[in-house]
């Protein structure tokens, strides 16, 4: 996987994927089925949902969670592949 151009195509990928209060458990089902029909998805982690942790903590945890790979961080979006 070439992460370096992932991130590039990253640029034009707009977010699909909101993770809020209810936390990662209510997403990661979403995440799945994004991730079955296109290559990157992008997640804003919404203030609730940091809740003391990083944006690259929760974002590693999801991508974990979906058996993807988390591409870059930049803010509170990641960008997440498989």
């Amino acid at each position: 996987m070439d992460t370096q151009r992932l991130k590039e195509r990253a640029h034009d990928v707009d977010v699909t994927v909101w993770v809020g209060k209810s936390g990662l458990e209510s997403v990661v089902d979403e995440l799945n089925d994004q991730l079955s029909d296109r290559q990157l998805v992008k997640v804003k982690f919404l203030r609730a949902a940091r809740a003391g942790s990083s944006t690259e903590e929760k974002a590693a945890d999801l991508a974990e969670r979906v058996n993807a790979t988390l591409i870059d961080t930049r803010g509170h979006t990641a960008v997440i592949a498989r």
